[in-house]
């Protein structure tokens, strides 16, 4: 798992990095609020580790944000020294997945992460929400994308990304508004970024007339994906 830790104490940081190190997870280490909700919109993260008090923005604030600007939900394990039963109820009531007061244990955590992990690639019986835009389908449970009977490999971001355009389509999107939608309004990007997650995404997706959509970019306005007509689709398949 790719892990972003937020925790402003350097020891402790260093301490769970390497446990998680360890265990063969991958982590980015944050002493701040700011930096790593900045970090969320322009990085995909399995899980979040979150200490409740540092200095700039606690982490109750934190995931506030993450839940309200980001589309696809990130598991969240709070790991604190605020251990009385008020802070955790308030923490799971704001969205966290589990809560371990501080002094933590090694194998406890690495425990509760493996529980989150899986919870969180299983779909809920029942929830399968599946979105036809024929040949695609898009599943909302499990955040993937089948062309016909294969499943195309997308980051978090490239998923949300066609998402918002299956979502749109017909409607010319300009590169602000993506940016702002799928990105969320704190990231402090370009829209270059956007461009250049457009263009890998038709590429993976495979955004073309044989497979009756186009990702067509529309001069000084942004981008619109249509679905091509049965003329355009025909002549297409005839050559």
């Amino acid at each position: 798992m790719f892990i972003a830790l937020l925790e402003d104490d350097p020891d402790q940081a260093i301490l769970v990095r390497t446990w998680l190190e360890d265990s063969g997870h991958k982590c980015a280490v944050f002493g701040s609020g700011v930096a790593i909700t900045r970090a969320v919109h322009n990085e995909s993260y399995d899980l979040l580790i979150l200490d409740w008090l540092v200095p700039d923005m606690d982490g109750l604030e934190v995931l506030d944000r993450v839940r309200a600007t980001l589309d696809w939900r990130v598991p969240v394990l709070f790991v604190t020294q605020r251990d009385a039963e008020n802070d955790i109820v308030e923490a799971l009531e704001h969205g966290a997945d589990d809560y371990m007061p501080k002094p933590i244990k090694r194998a406890e955590m690495l425990a509760r992460i493996d529980a989150i992990s899986r919870r969180s690639q299983q779909a809920p019986e029942g929830n399968d929400k599946r979105l036809e835009f024929s040949p695609y389908t898009l599943n909302t449970a499990t955040r993937t994308i089948k062309l016909g009977e294969a499943t195309l490999e997308l980051t978090h971001r490239e998923f949300e990304l066609a998402l918002f355009f299956f979502k749109h389509y017909g409607r010319i999107l300009s590169r602000g508004y993506i940016l702002e939608a799928v990105w969320g309004r704190s990231a402090e990007l370009n829209t270059r970024t956007v461009d250049t997650h457009i263009s890998r995404l038709r590429r993976k997706l495979s955004l073309e007339a044989s497979n009756g959509w186009q990702l067509s970019s529309i001069y000084q306005h942004g981008y619109r994906l249509e679905q091509c007509a049965t003329e355009q689709l025909a002549s297409e398949t005839s050559h």
